[in-house]
């Protein structure tokens, strides 16, 4: 019988709970168990609106503690220059297993936020060269700062391209990151010369036009495509996507809503050309790269099993720790 009632966390709360070490941690050992046949399927769904969206991505999330968790997400892209709200904003809930209790509802911002560049470093991990020491960051929103710290943790850089339509926005972000990291950042309006002289791009825009053209990228190059998170967004140029090997972390969903859809659309590959989920590679059923100058996406839609196993994780610390807030809603 539950007693204690749903647990509240905010996004404050969320943000303490939980490392992006920890997040990054939690993300390649799912992926693993994922690979190995040990995760069940999810189920997405989407609606839109005039001017954004709702997804719903639901799973099961195995273990001595297994868990029902569904993340509910809008995603509405001229948000802050109108309503000074995120852009994308949302709740997760988890459920327990055993008898469907509601255990806890999180703020999703952060969740999101980590397990997407979890997933990018991960696949970084695998995907690009161990000498990787040149970077460039498309988009320099919240997401970009913590993609950042993530594939810096697994390929320290010695360099960093910040590009974004937005000047001030790539001054601010390469300000308040380079003390940080202990990392050269340069702040750049042509993407052309800096995409040519880095070793890893990481794209996390809201473009609806591809911006990353096939022309531009050098061999060897490794790709973290983050921002086609629905099938009006696109950041990688079809014939690149054609001529790369493509890793997705979700088959069905990228042929539906990411990159990949593009490539489809327009004929250049099909699904049978994709070279593997994340979760083979990182099971090791499949090897990662295998030479130094091929040319590897990532494309990264975001799955429900990397929500669910970072709002597991962090709805375990707030019990340990005694922390949230409690609410009976059945009361």
């Amino acid at each position: 019988m539950q007693l204690e009632g749903t647990m509240l966390l905010r996004r404050t709360d969320v943000e303490d709970l939980l490392s992006l070490k920890d997040c990054i941690s939690a993300v390649e050992e799912i992926l693993r168990l994922q690979g190995e046949g040990e995760v069940p399927g999810s189920a997405i769904l989407g609606v839109t609106a005039e001017r954004g969206g709702l997804h719903v991505k639901a799973v099961l999330l195995p273990g001595e503690k297994s868990y029902f968790v569904a993340k509910l997400n809008t995603n509405f892209p001229d948000n802050d220059p109108e309503f000074e709200l995120p852009t994308i904003q949302g709740l997760i809930l988890l459920c327990d297993t055993k008898n469907g209790a509601p255990l806890a509802v999180l703020d999703s911002i952060d969740v999101t936020i980590k397990r997407t560049a979890a997933a990018s470093a991960v696949a970084a991990k695998y995907l690009a060269r161990l000498n990787s020491c040149v970077g460039i960051v498309c988009g320099c929103g919240q997401q970009a700062r913590t993609q950042l710290r993530a594939i810096h943790s697994v390929r320290p850089l010695k360099k960093l391209y910040a590009f974004d339509r937005n000047e001030r926005a790539t001054k601010i972000f390469a300000f308040e990151l380079a003390d940080e990291l202990q990392l050269e950042i340069e702040p750049v309006d042509n993407l052309r010369p800096a995409l040519r002289k880095s070793d890893i791009c990481v794209t996390c825009t809201t473009s609806r036009e591809f911006f990353v053209r096939k022309e531009h990228v050098s061999p060897g190059t490794f790709i973290a495509a983050v921002g086609a998170d629905d099938k009006h967004k696109q950041e990688i140029d079809p014939a690149l996507m054609a001529s790369a090997r493509v890793v997705v972390d979700s088959l069905d969903q990228c042929c539906a809503i990411g990159d990949l859809h593009h490539a489809i659309s327009q004929g250049l590959m099909g699904r049978e050309n994709v070279y593997a989920e994340l979760c083979e590679i990182v099971a090791g059923r499949k090897p990662g790269r295998t030479s130094e100058d091929e040319i590897i996406v990532f494309d990264s839609t975001g799955v429900a099993i990397e929500d669910a196993v970072t709002a597991a994780a962090i709805y375990e610390k707030a019990r340990a720790a005694k922390t949230g807030s409690h609410f009976n809603f059945s009361a």
